[in-house]
This record gives C-alpha cells, structure tokens and sequence, in this order.
C-alpha cells in the first residue's frame, strides 16, 4: 500500500493511559492487562501473601535478618536494569563541489555525525534516459569497498574521520568528471546496526548534476527538512531549468536533521532499611539516568495489593497525584551522575510499588516481570509468605485444586455483592471504584495460579477450520498446501521493466518450491509504486506494459505458478475536478463522478453514503454500498482474469471497506487463491507490548468472516508477536492461553497467510522492521507452521536463499499445509518448540531442547538458533 497510508502498528511507544500515569492511582498493582506467562525471572521472587495473593517480588537478593542488638538492618536491596528507547538527533549533509580539483574532479560528499555504521545505498540516471530512474554508476566512480546490489544499485560504507571538537563524523566521497553524463546521483542512508533506512521525505535523496530534469524532487529544494526512516511525506521539485538539456554542475551544500531511535539501558538500586527504635523504614533510590526522574508510587498494607498515600510528611518535590498515588522528583547528584533520594515510612506498611517517569510519554517499569516494581517494606516472615526467604528457583507453586477454594469464594460473594447493588443504581464514585479494584484483583490472583510457564494443550482452537456456517463459493485458499512469494519490493518500479525481470526469476522461484507469485499493482497510478491507481483499465505502469504483464503470467504459468494481482479497491485517485476545485471526478472506462465517494471523508466532498470502514486520507474513499460501483468493480476484475490472466488477488488496505463486499467481489471473480491486508495497531501498555493479543485477532478473523471465508488475511498479529519474542528473548508469547499459537493461525489457519516481511515492513520503507539478524528464526516458523507461509523478495534472493530452500523443502516433502494440527511443546524465556502432523519437531531460540517421545527423529534443517527434526520413515 502507499507510504502515504501507512499506519505504524508495531512500533512501540510509551503512552500514559487514560486514568494518569503508568499505574492509575487505586489499580492493584498485579493487573490481567499484562499477564507473566512464563517462569519467574532470575530477579523476580513469588511469594504467597496470607490472603492467597501471589505477590511479585521484585528483586531476587537475599533479605538480612537483623541480628541482635541491632538498631538497624537492611530488609531489601538490589539493582534493577532500565531500558528504554529514545530518539537521538543529529544531521546529514549533502555538499556538491563543482569546481575540479588538481585530478579535474568533481565531487560529491554525502556524510552524518551519528554513531553507526553507515552505508550509502545509491545509484544514477543518465542525461536523456526515461523509464529507469537508477542505474549502477560506473566503475571510475565507484569509491572503493563499493559492493554491487543487483542492476541498479551498489552500496559503499562510509568512512570515519572526526571533526575538528574531535566528534566522530562519516563520510563517503564519490568523484567524477564535469562532463559527465551523469545527470542525478540517487541516495538513502543505512544504518546497518539497526537495519534502518533514512529518506528524504518518504524518498529518494536525488542530487542534480544536471538542469534536464524537471519535476523531480531534490535534497537541496530545502534545507532543514527531517531525514526520517519511518515518514513519508509529499515529495517536492526541483526549480524549473534554465534550458533544454543545459548542463549545470553548481556548488550546493544542505543540512539534514536525522532522528534514530536507539534503545538505551540505565538502571535503578532501591534500599530498604529497618530501624526497630523508630519504627520505620528508610527507602532509597538510586539510579544513573540524568535529567529530570519522577518516581509514581504508593505504598500497600498487608496483601491487599491496592495503592496508598501515606501520610504527611512527604518527601521534598512531591506532588499527590490522584487520591492514591504520589509523584516525587528525585534529587540530582552533585557529580551529575544521575538522581536519587532517600526517605522515611512508617511501619504500617507491607509495600512500596513505583514505576519511573522521565517526561509524558516516557515510563519505566520491571523489564524483566514487566510489571510495576514492588518492594518489600518488612522482612518476608512479618508479611506471612514464609518463615524465611526462598529463592526462586526454590520456588513452587502448591497445587492447584487447593488454591481455588478461597479465590471462588471471593468471587461469589463479589457476585452476590453486586446483584444486591444492582437496584441501588448507586452512582458513589467511591464504591465502583472499589468494585473495580477488587475484580482486578481478583482476576490478576486467578490468572497467577492458572497460567503456568508448562504449557498444556488445551481444547480446539477457537474456530473449527471451515465450519459448517462457513460453506463459501470458493474458498480463496487455493490447495492448501500454497507457499507465497511477494515478487517485487519498493524499489522495483525504478528499473521501468520489472515484469520482464520478474519474469527471468520465475525458473528458478519454481525450484524453490514456491507455487504462487504475488504481482505489484498493474494499474496507472499516481504514485509509481501503484498504490494510488486511477485509470483501473489502463495497465500500463512504472512496472511495464500490459503486454508484459501478460507475457509475465504466462512465463508463471508455464512454469507451474500461480499469479496474484495487487486490487486496490479502497480508494481511487480522479482525473477531474467539481466546480469547488476537489479531485472528485473519474474518467476512463469507469467514469464516476462524486457519489462513487463517501460521505465522510473529510478531503473529497463525496456524495455517497458514509464509509464501511477507516478512510485512506490520501485520496478518495470509494463507497462500496453503491450498486454502480460494486458492479463496475467486479466487472473489472473478471476481466482482469480474463484478460491478464490473474489467479487472485492481494487486496489492499481491506481495513477501509466492509468485508461483506469483498465476499461480493470474490464470488464474482472466482479467485484461486486471495488475502486481504487488514492492519491495525497491536496492543500495547505504557509503550510495551501486551502478551494478550485476542482483540487484535479477532478484529482480523471479524473482517475474515464478514468475507464468508472467500478471503484469507496476513496475519499481522503473528508478524507482531515473532517481533517481540524474538527481539526480546520472550519466546512464551508465542503460546497463547490455550496453548494454541497466538495469532490467527491459532484461531483459523485456513485463512492466516504469514509473513515476515514485505514491501512496507522491509525494503527501503523500513516501517517494521523484522529484528536484524534473527529472519531465519521467523522463517523457521512460519514454514513449518499451519497458514500459508509468504516469502520477502529481498529474502529470497539475498544470502538467506539457501537457508529458505531447506525450510520449503521440508515443508513440501512432509506435506505442511494450511490446516496442519500443531502441538506446542514449550514455550518459555528463551526456546519456543512445537510438533506439527507428528511428522515435524521444531525449535526456535537460544535454549537447549531435543524432542522424544516414541517417534525416531532425524535432524532435516538447522541454522542458528533454529532446529526441525523429521520423522525418520
């Protein structure tokens, strides 16, 4: 789908909820909204409270017992690890020096000021030349380390040098003659730590060394302008010529902000001191961040887990925030340092629990429980977990059976509690709020005892695959056994022949093992990319003509594959303007005119009926409720069947219209295979992701079944989830509650077409990254998985090819498809392994792990943290 359109679902971010603060004030401080799945880390210790409560140690040191005659004792002290992501700014330039040197060179200096390693990504277009928009610079130019990418391309490392204040800078130079026929150098940056790319506004940095361009955008239109991997902006143009073909090499210099975020690791040591003469205790904070440090907390009585304000004094540069939460301002160390702060509490108390704030959108918890920080007050045996300290590796949980009684109690009496109130209509604030707390409550215990780290398989996935409620005219899975190529990424528009370069890849995408090939968007469009088409009928684009188009799917065809067209069918762009100067009018073949838009978007004056779905503010929002529009719609599409030759569909941004009308649509072209993308945000707490992700499923399987399964989806929720388990060592939240898989696949794998990567997410967009270094642990599981697995272009034919091959082929020879039953066997910190048919055993992560059983199993594929046994036969 365009840049334009593109909404960041995975990208976290640290957002303070609705209520205030990290940890809204009266919340119990164990809350369902973030549930531990897995063993306790090493620095979490679980202990059982009186009340059945099982209360997060946070901190696994030993607790001194104070000896005798002694005033005071330390109860608690440990040092707790901080992470958290922040941008770091700095500058790219660009400088042009026109006037030869002693060698009679031009030159060409691309450089930035951020620690990295930096890689220029770049290429050039000839004076006079029209379709390709890169080419590979000729050998004379090329700086030396310069490494060929494909035709088009070649990437050259910058150097390191420093500045005159001793910062260190890199920079590359490319050199050339000042006749050259050069007429543009194209750029983006790479940070090859991250895998990040930085474009100039959503594209292309281009220098001119001509004046026979026109209309096209440059870096130096501007300067000042943000240097943003993830933004994609409207591109601007270069100042009219000053005449046809006039060579015009003139020294130029520009400065470019660029933002990179970096994820930064600090920490915090809290102390907690007894003295039996004074009855109190002494909290100490202690942390290396500088700046300005807020600590949220509140204290606990007991095991009621419920935050409090205790009473007055308070310490310095303390704010009450809410009615049970207090926000106090560490003090800044004399050496610059850091911040801390020590303070005084009664011996009322159980408890301290605090999360860290460092501005607005920027809150620290527990990254090793991601819970909020919990410290003890009193030593373990005044509390009445123990009658002396455990560790955690000490620690187990007593059965079960034993431990619902006092917990279904509880929650009958809340029930009988509440139907009691239920004539009352009470509107105490008060009064709900303690309802809440105590549901809370009451949820975080059941959840603690329920969920353990060994994962059971439980009853059958939500969803029985193609239920009888769901008998569509044609399903749009193709075989079953299907295995997805993207064909294209977002550069491949530039080379103005791309189906007759796809189409020399088709052999050989064939021996991989892969049976359909997803094609770009054929249409004309606005954006070279295709994702703003306008004349539906003319299939002459960035990409080739419609003549190579057909050739393509043919070439596919002979050679055993299927075809996928890119439909984008939310939006359109128009030809024409209405007498208010809004582009609302069609023409060509499907010559619309305003009411083919919908009512509700706020850029185009439309006169259809309001929207089925989220608007694509890029252009106009088609109103699939019209009857002329969903007959024109379907009519283009068989004959894009017919006369292209197409075997399905991509569908583009579903999210925007009703899937009732993609079932329409599909029953009309009949399609072998289709999946829509349906993409919304994951869900996230206080910027971390959530380890429950039904709702984000469920909103994709919802759109699934309004299509009356003639659609499958790409299962962004597994793509989400693979991030965060992998990047973070958090292989547990690839089980879900059931033990199932926790994306689509795990509820309807018929329909979930996985992925890793792809045009959007990869490429020189770099929305959503896949974590650097770990592709073949993803792939690993999404090919020996149910769903139908979707490979990246740049994967395919990259270093990783190989790797890739072994993994289809076992998929092949041992006949994985879509609706395979799958066993997860475990699923823990740092090893997630499962057995697929009883013919495959994987696993992926760090951990040790080596499947038994009475099953004879050979190793068929292994790599780096990845391993899949076969059956032996």
């Amino acid at each position: 789908m365009s840049a334009a359109s593109w909404s960041i679902p995975a990208i976290p971010r640290a957002v303070p909820p609705a209520r205030g603060g990290p940890h809204a004030p009266g919340e119990p401080f164990l809350v369902p909204a973030r549930p531990r799945c897995r063993a306790a880390p090493r620095r979490l210790r679980l202990g059982r409270g009186a009340g059945g409560v099982v209360v997060a140690r946070a901190g696994a040191a030993q607790v001194p017992v104070a000896g005798s005659g002694e005033a005071a004792a330390v109860v608690f002290s440990d040092k707790f690890p901080l992470r958290r992501c922040q941008t770091v700014e700095g500058k790219a330039w660009v400088r042009v020096d026109a006037e030869p040197d002693a060698d009679g060179k031009c030159k060409v200096v691309v450089g930035c000021d951020l620690e990295g390693k930096w890689v220029l990504h770049w290429g050039v277009s000839y004076d006079g030349e029209t379709g390709r928009e890169w080419d590979q610079p000729p050998e004379e130019i090329r700086p030396p380390g310069s490494v060929p990418i494909k035709d088009t391309a070649i990437e050259t490392p910058l150097e390191i040098s420093h500045s005159s204040e001793g910062h260190a800078l890199h920079e590359v130079e490319i050199k050339f003659d000042k006749d050259t026929p050069i007429a543009v150098i194209n750029f983006v940056l790479k940070e090859e730590g991250t895998g990040a790319w930085f474009q100039h506004k959503g594209g292309d940095f281009r220098i001119p060394l001509s004046g026979s361009l026109k209309d096209k955008d440059s870096s130096g239109a501007k300067q000042g302008d943000k240097l943003e991997g993830s933004n994609a902006q409207p591109k601007e143009t270069v100042p009219e010529d000053k005449g046809p073909n006039r060579k015009c090499i003139s020294q130029f210099y520009g400065e470019y902000p660029i933002l990179k975020s970096e994820y930064v690791e600090n920490s915090v040591s809290v102390t907690v001191t007894e003295n039996s003469e004074t009855d109190k205790s002494r909290v100490e904070f202690d942390t290396d961040i500088t700046g300005d440090v807020i600590i949220h907390w509140g204290v606990c009585k007991g095991n009621t887990m419920t935050w409090e304000i205790p009473p007055e004094p308070h310490p310095p540069k303390t704010k009450i925030f809410g009615p049970k939460a207090l926000q106090t301002l560490l003090e800044q160390k004399t050496d610059g340092s850091g911040n801390t702060i020590s303070f005084l509490l009664n011996a009322d108390y159980s408890g301290l629990v605090f999360v860290l704030k460092l501005n607005e959108d920027t809150w620290l918890r527990n990254v090793e429980s991601n819970f909020d920080f919990y410290i003890p007050l009193t030593r373990v045996d005044q509390i009445g977990s123990t009658q002396e300290p455990r560790k955690a590796d000490e620690h187990k949980l007593d059965d079960k059976s034993s431990q619902t009684d006092g917990l279904i109690s509880d929650i009958r009496n809340l029930v009988v509690g509440l139907s009691s109130r239920r004539g009352q209509r009470t509107k105490n604030k008060v009064l709900q709020e303690d309802i809440l707390q105590e549901i809370e409550r009451l949820a975080a215990e059941a959840y603690s005892i329920f969920r353990s780290p060994t994962i059971e398989i439980a009853e059958d996935s939500v969803y029985i695959d193609d239920p009888e409620s769901v008998k569509p005219a044609c399903s749009g899975t193709g075989s079953g056994f299907e295995i997805l190529c993207q064909g294209f990424n977002w550069e491949s528009h530039k080379s103005g022949k791309w189906y007759v370069e796809l189409g020399t890849k088709a052999k050989e995408l064939a021996s991989l093992g892969f049976t359909i090939v997803w094609s770009p968007p054929p249409t004309d469009s606005v954006s070279p990319e295709g994702y703003m088409p306008r004349d539906l009928y003319n299939l002459n684009c960035r990409y080739g003509t419609m003549e190579e188009l057909k050739q393509l799917v043919n070439i596919f065809h002979q050679n055993g594959m299927k075809v996928l067209g890119d439909a984008v069918l939310n939006h359109r762009c128009a030809q024409f303007q209405n007498q208010n100067g809004v582009w609302n009018i069609f023409g060509g073949r499907i010559n619309w005119d305003d009411r083919a838009v919908v009512a509700d978007d706020p850029h185009f004056q439309g006169r259809g009926n309001k929207s089925s779905g989220d608007n694509f503010h890029a252009a106009p929002n088609i109103d699939h409720s019209q009857d002329f529009v969903r007959n024109d719609l379907k009519e283009w599409l068989c004959w894009m069947r017919k006369e292209v030759g197409y075997d399905g569909w991509r569908l583009d941004f579903v999210r925007g219209f009703w899937g009732g009308y993609v079932k329409d649509y599909m029953e009309a072209s009949e399609p072998y295979f289709a999946v829509g993308e349906y993409w919304d945000s994951l869900s996230y707490t206080y910027g971390e992701m959530d380890y429950n992700q039904d709702a984000h499923r469920q909103r994709i399987v919802d759109w699934i079944n309004a299509t009356n399964g003639t659609a499958g989806a790409f299962d962004v929720t597994t793509k989400g989830i693979l991030h965060m388990a992998l990047e973070r060592s958090e292989y547990w939240r690839l089980s879900d509650e059931k033990g199932k898989p926790p994306g689509v696949l795990g509820w309807w794998p018929s329909r979930a077409v996985t992925f890793i990567e792809n045009h959007d997410t990869g490429s020189t967009q770099g929305h959503w990254r896949f974590p650097y270094g770990m592709e073949m642990q993803g792939y690993a599981y999404i090919l020996t998985h149910p769903g139908t697995p979707a490979v990246f272009y740049d994967h395919i034919f990259s270093h990783l090819q190989q790797d890739i091959a072994r993994l289809i082929s076992v998929r092949r020879r041992l006949k994985i498809q879509c609706r395979s039953k799958i066993k997860i066997l475990k699923a823990e910190q740092n090893l997630y392994a499962a057995q697929i048919d009883e013919t495959v055993t994987m696993k992926i992560g760090s951990g040790h792990f080596e499947p038994s059983g009475p099953i004879n199993w050979t190793v068929a594929v292994e790599g780096h943290d990845y391993k899949i046994w076969e059956a032996a036969s």
